[in-house]
């Protein structure tokens, strides 16, 4: 360095271009001498003119603060000069002449005099209005997220106790309650590819539809896209006649057939149109359960429009007109069309016996590990475990396993160390996960992926098809 150049001009030159690369400003308060500099970059950030000026009694300072806000700021300066050493306030400025509103937060450090009194504050000044408006962001889906999941649980509450009521068995509740848990898990994992901007009815048709009887299911339509609530009620209609269909209609025979049309109506809505052939002879049902009511009334209601259901001799015909408020543009992320999974069925008739078999169960959600404990043990399952935590997984991999059964996610932790441990020792799993299709799942594992919600014998199924190949 020039040893005619100041050093500490030099200092403090090299100091205002470290401030300006870091997007701060500087300002020195002499509090004894009530004078107050401003750096050229902290008047950017404030409104504050920058130089030397008095500090009048620091309201100087604060002179860039929004008029509602000033008056807590003053005070939570006045006290801070008094308690601390650190000084650290946020305020908003005034609107600009667009009507926007900034967020400046000042940091600084307080030196005291001999007697203790605040001598001088000098700090530094950051526009936050990037954090403050992703901090507001991320409240609202907070609370959306808790809006959502309420409406979700109440949802799945209703559907309990309305199909408890149509049930005369504990097997038949399991069977029609899973089911329609189902097709809202279908329709909501849908929606969440798409960031809950809307889910394809062609999507739809495809996750009911696609893992019944591809030769004998088929369906047509222009691309439509449905709002949440639409998506769901559809959803869920499109399981209660596929259900029926499968129990009594057309694809209780190998012969029977089942189309599903629907296109865009005038008033900017749709119309879809379910019909049944080649199956049984159909008459019209003595006793009207759940799942005729929430053909008849529900899905109209949540489609904005009416339901209509006739049994023909022929077969069932079902026809849905939505209003135009169901449907919602394009979204701007479109997952793939839902690939074909197999029926439950397919896994093998019967019940399952995996007697002899060790199972390491790692779940996080207790409630699921003790429900797969517990089934996969009527199945004859000796479990090892159930592990919560990554940590404990890792732990019980020293013991004798046949077979896995793992959560993709532990808390927030991937499964991931887990599953390679597995494939590098030979010892088969299975994912039963939450994930979609979509990504945040497991990755890269040539195992198979039950998704939730399950049932149990499904991943018992499961387990037994991949002792069978081992």
């Amino acid at each position: 360095m020039d040893s005619s150049v100041d050093p500490f001009s030099w200092n403090r030159q090299r100091l205002e271009q470290a401030l300006q690369a870091a997007g701060l400003g500087a300002f020195e308060w002499d509090i004894a001498g009530d004078r107050l500099i401003i750096s050229p970059r902290m008047g950017d950030i404030t409104g504050l003119a920058p130089g030397e000026g008095p500090a009048l009694g620091g309201a100087a300072l604060l002179q860039g603060a929004h008029l509602e806000d000033r008056e807590g700021v003053e005070a939570a300066t006045q006290a801070q000069l008094l308690l601390g050493a650190r000084y650290e306030v946020d305020f908003r400025t005034p609107p600009d002449p667009s009507g926007q509103i900034a967020w400046v937060r000042l940091v600084g450090d307080l030196a005291r005099g001999p007697d203790g009194a605040p001598a001088s504050l000098v700090g530094v000044g950051q526009d936050v209005t990037r954090e403050k408006r992703e901090e507001e962001q991320r409240l609202i889906l907070m609370a959306e997220l808790d809006h959502r999941v309420k409406n979700v649980l109440a949802a799945v509450q209703a559907l309990a106790q309305q199909t408890a009521k149509g049930t005369t068995s504990l097997d038949s509740f399991l069977q029609t309650f899973s089911g329609r848990l189902k097709a809202m898990g279908s329709a909501n994992e849908l929606l969440t590819a798409a960031r809950w901007r809307g889910a394809a009815i062609d999507h739809l048709a495809a996750a009911e539809l696609g893992p019944l009887a591809p030769s004998q299911t088929r369906w047509e339509g222009p691309e439509l896209f449905l709002t949440p609530r639409a998506a769901n009620a559809l959803s869920l209609a499109l399981h209660e006649l596929a259900a029926n269909a499968v129990k009594f209609g057309a694809l209780s025979t190998d012969i029977g057939r089942v189309d599903l049309r629907w296109s865009k109506a005038r008033d900017g809505g749709f119309e879809l149109t379910w019909t049944e052939t080649g199956g049984p002879r159909v008459s019209a049902p003595t006793h009207r359960g759940f799942g005729s009511t929430l053909l008849s009334q529900v899905t109209g209601r949540e489609l904005n429009g009416d339901t209509t259901v006739e049994y023909r001799p022929s077969g069932v015909t079902a026809r849905l007109r939505a209003g135009p408020a169901a449907i919602v543009d394009r979204p701007d992320t479109v997952p793939d069309a839902p690939a074909s999974r197999p029926l439950e069925s397919d896994h093998g008739g019967g019940a399952v016996d995996l007697r002899g078999a060790r199972v390491l169960i790692v779940e996080d959600a207790v409630l699921l590990a003790l429900e797969l404990e517990t089934g996969l043990a009527e199945a004859g399952a000796t479990i090892v475990g159930p592990a919560y935590e990554l940590e404990e997984a890792l732990a019980l991999l020293d013991q004798p396993i046949d077979v896995a059964v793992l959560d993709a996610n532990l808390n927030g932790r991937s499964v991931t160390p887990v599953a390679e441990a597995l494939v590098a020792r030979g010892t088969p799993f299975v994912f039963a996960t939450g994930y979609g299709d979509t990504g945040g799942g497991p990755q890269g594992f040539d195992a198979p992926i039950i998704r939730k919600p399950y049932d149990v014998t499904q991943v018992a199924a499961a387990v037994a098809e991949l002792l069978r190949k081992s």
